[in-house]
């Protein structure tokens, strides 16, 4: 369970005065063989944010310790056998991490042992996951092979007449939940949680990105609720595991990449290929403001500080690392900091807020003329933030 949020909240107008006098902490991963070789594409800290996870174009998968950057105290987890697209800390459990791979492999492990728990064969390309926020319950979404060609742009349709992608929900079971065997029985010899795939929905649409939300469960209405961004700039809230779409955010005549719930459960941020972050009040879903920063490139992630009052987006667009990281305050959509450029050709595909702390954790791509760029820490270390 994630630390209580901390009573000092840095006021906005306070706020780039002391994050930017924060240390700029780089992580350089000896696996990284030259410019452009060690793209990272997805970061995850763990929910004590002890630990963030990478997982990188070149399959490499690896654990670091944030307190120390050399590449020694880092732990790299071997099986993908193609590029790492997502990871995920389950919410509940500290040391349990969930990556998806273009091999058309889910895989679970424990960080404490270093091994692979389960791996699940989806088929297909495995480009996105997310958890529920009490660890039961997973969704993977799998591209179907060869619908489109490497770097067709998210707006561009398949041309033929097979489904876009398939959504799969994974049923988790932890060592808490007694396991109930077919005579009504308890198995208690589970010492690992277990993993089950459950019936794939095929979508008629391209779906990007996905998270879930449980805001809207009650009572009455105990089904978890998630969204799910699309290629036609509409992201569906749907319901687990019936997959029923119950309303449809009209967000952008564009592609829509990104979505994140603010830890607060006020706003929904849903980042689209014109380059804004769209704010959309949960209680009534309607679009509150528009963030738009200065790289004016495609929104391919986003993410909330634990305390749901900044955020920022990620890129993989040449040239956006070049203008820097632009960070927002969520009430006013202002930028209220911009961490420095990490060079002109540079790019930021990934960024994940500490969740705990004013920690901002980012990749970046080509930071320099012989950079390979890698994880970068704003934060790490400091007790002030």
């Amino acid at each position: 369970m994630a630390p209580l949020p901390r009573a000092d909240m840095l006021a906005k107008d306070k706020f780039s005065y002391v994050f930017g006098g924060a240390r700029i902490q780089s992580y350089n991963d000896p696996a990284a063989r030259g410019p452009g070789s060690h793209t990272i594409r997805s970061l995850a800290w763990n929910p004590l944010g002890q630990l963030i996870a990478t997982g990188s174009a070149d399959r490499t998968l690896r654990i670091w310790n944030p307190e120390r950057a050399a590449a020694r105290y880092s732990t790299e987890l071997r099986g993908h056998s193609a590029a790492v697209e997502a990871v995920h800390f389950n919410p509940v459990r500290d040391a349990e991490l969930a990556s998806c791979s273009a091999d058309g492999t889910v895989r679970f492990w424990d960080v404490r042992s270093k091994n692979c728990v389960s791996r699940l064969d989806v088929g297909g390309e495995a480009f996105t996951l997310s958890w529920s926020v009490d660890g039961s319950t997973m969704v993977v979404g799998r591209k179907v092979r060869d619908l489109q060609s490497p770097g067709t742009p998210l707006n561009v349709k398949p041309t033929n007449n097979e489904q876009d992608d398939i959504l799969i929900p994974i049923e988790i079971k932890s060592p808490s939940t007694p396991t109930i065997l077919p005579d009504g029985s308890s198995d208690s010899s589970k010492t690992t949680s277990t993993y089950t795939a459950l019936s794939q929905y095929p979508q008629n649409v391209q779906t990007n990105a996905t998270t879930f939300f449980n805001g809207m469960s009650t009572e009455e209405d105990p089904n978890l609720y998630f969204f799910a961004t699309t290629g036609e700039g509409d992201v569906k809230i749907m319901t687990v595991p019936s997959f029923e779409t119950v309303h449809t955010l009209k967000a952008s005549t564009c592609a829509c990449a990104a979505v994140s719930m603010a830890p607060s459960g006020r706003y929904l941020a849903i980042g689209s290929s014109d380059s804004l972050i769209t704010l959309w009040d949960t209680t009534d879903w309607h679009c509150c403001r528009g963030l738009e920063g200065g790289a004016n490139a495609a929104i391919r992630g986003v993410s909330w500080s634990f305390d749901g009052r900044f955020l920022c987006g990620a890129s993989d667009e040449p040239g956006t690392g070049g203008h820097g990281l632009d960070i927002f305050y969520a009430d006013t959509g202002e930028i209220v900091h911009t961490v420095p450029p990490t060079g002109a050709n540079a790019t930021i595909p990934a960024v994940a807020w500490h969740p705990s702390r004013y920690w901002l954790a980012y990749s970046t791509t080509n930071d320099g003329p012989s950079g390979t760029g890698g994880l970068k820490i704003v934060g790490a270390g400091s007790t002030t933030l």
